[in-house]
C-alpha cells in the first residue's frame, strides 16, 4: 500500500522577475486565483495561484532553464474551447499522440515549460 495520497502542489521555474508574466498566464489565460505566499517565503520571489483543485507555485530559479521533458499533467474540463482560448493569447498548442480515454495536448508557459492538457472523454 502507498503512503502517497495525492498531490498538493506543482512548482514550475521561472527566471527572475517573471511574476507579471506568470500572473497574465495562469490568472488571465488558465483561469486560477493569485494566493499570497507566506511571507518568510515571498521574499525568494514567485508566486502562487490557485483553482478547482489545482495548485500552482511557480518559483523564481538561478540559471533557469525551462523543462521540456518534465511537466505537469492538468486535466481540463473542455480541451477545445481552452485551446481556443489560449490561441487568442497567441500561446501554441501541439495535439498529443492518442491515449484512450483522453483528448490531449502540449502548452509551454510563458517561460518555455512543458505543460501538457488532459481532457477525460
Amino acid at each position: 500500500m502507498s503512503h502517497l495520497t495525492g498531490i498538493d502542489h506543482v512548482q514550475l521555474a521561472m527566471p527572475h522577475g517573471g511574476e507579471t508574466h506568470a500572473r497574465l498566464f495562469w490568472e488571465e489565460i488558465m483561469g486560477l486565483t493569485e494566493v499570497a505566499k507566506p511571507a518568510h517565503l515571498a521574499v525568494n520571489g514567485g508566486c502562487w495561484f490557485e483553482g478547482d483543485g489545482v495548485t500552482i507555485h511557480c518559483g523564481v530559479e538561478d540559471g533557469f532553464l525551462p523543462a521540456r521533458r518534465a511537466h505537469p499533467a492538468l486535466l481540463v474540463r473542455d480541451l477545445r474551447a481552452l485551446v481556443a482560448r489560449l490561441e487568442l493569447a497567441g500561446i501554441g498548442f501541439k495535439p498529443g499522440k492518442k491515449l484512450d480515454g483522453y483528448l490531449r495536448g502540449d502548452i509551454a508557459d510563458p517561460f518555455g515549460n512543458r505543460i501538457e492538457l488532459m481532457q477525460r472523454v
